[in-house]
């Protein structure tokens, strides 16, 4: 049995495209099960998952729940205006372009040597409307037009860590300026005990938005382990019982908090701002074993 699981790792490693890019050493290994599927690492870290034949097969966990929150952006097939911080291997934006035809986005990804190395080996389709930038995210936001987006999504890692200037209110400033009025912001937050960093996110997003829900596994929302949670924000009420029951059928079942109940959980923290701001915490050595 270990023979045969290293001799199935060495095949990888010699499948792998191995390239150092501006956040580290960029691993893109081919997946066993997909003919042409490949999972993005950064440092030995899981960045993204790219099935090439299918690029609405959403592999990561926290990626099915971002999954879940832009089908319910708007009627089915119905094109968006979308932008990503924080590109990696472009997972979600190949989603939307296959899942929503015509739809017009942006990617804000700041490691201009990962987008070579993903554009190169893992190409966008040239038919969809997806331009890159690749500038920090901030900057990136800040050239959107006032408005235009329905679906900002923040997926911003350096180093396993999200940097400090993309948490705070002056942050979602920003994105509430983006946004056309009813859109949606959802992040990929990850946290562990005793999840003073969600707890502080949550508080940021409700002092700039009514409307808050926050899907995640239930171990992580009780303090268990580290991992993702995906809040979602709006000016407008959120579809809770359609994400509830996404949510909860999906392979690890994720709950979905909301109202009154989201805001006791934060325990009282206060919003982030720009002067007090922290990079998320880094995860444990185990979270990647």
């Amino acid at each position: 049995m270990g023979k045969s699981r290293n001799t199935r790792r060495e095949r990888d490693a010699e499948a792998a495209v191995v390239e150092t890019v501006d956040g580290g050493l960029a691993q893109l290994i081919p997946d066993r099960d997909r003919a042409r599927a490949w999972t993005l690492l950064i440092d030995g870290a899981p960045q993204s998952h790219v099935d090439l034949d299918d690029p609405a097969h959403l592999s990561f966990e926290y990626q099915r729940r971002l999954g879940h929150v832009i089908d319910l952006t708007a009627p089915p097939g119905k094109p968006l205006h979308a932008v990503h911080l924080g590109g990696g291997a472009f997972t979600l934006a190949r989603y939307v372009a296959a899942t929503r035809p015509r739809s017009t986005q942006q990617v804000v990804e700041r490691d201009a040597a990962l987008v070579q190395l993903v554009r190169r080996e893992l190409p966008l389709d040239p038919g969809a409307r997806i331009r890159v930038r690749s500038v920090d995210a901030r900057e990136g936001l800040a050239k959107v037009p006032d408005g235009w987006a329905d679906l900002v999504i923040a997926d911003v890692f350096s180093g396993a860590r999200t940097p400090a200037h993309l948490t705070s209110t002056e942050f979602l400033d920003e994105v509430r300026r983006a946004l056309k009025p009813g859109g949606r912001y959802a992040a990929n937050l990850a946290d562990g005990p005793p999840l003073a960093h969600l707890r502080g996110q949550i508080a940021t997003a409700a002092a700039r938005f009514p409307e808050l829900a926050l899907v995640a596994d239930p171990t992580v929302l009780r303090g268990k382990r580290f991992g993702n949670a995906v809040l979602v924000a709006s000016d407008l009420p959120l579809p809770i019982a359609e994400l509830t029951r996404r949510a909860a059928s999906d392979p690890h079942p994720g709950r979905v908090e909301h109202g009154r109940a989201l805001i006791d959980f934060t325990g009282g923290a206060a919003p982030v701002a720009d002067a007090s701001a922290v990079a998320s915490p880094a995860p444990p050595p185990s979270v990647f074993r």
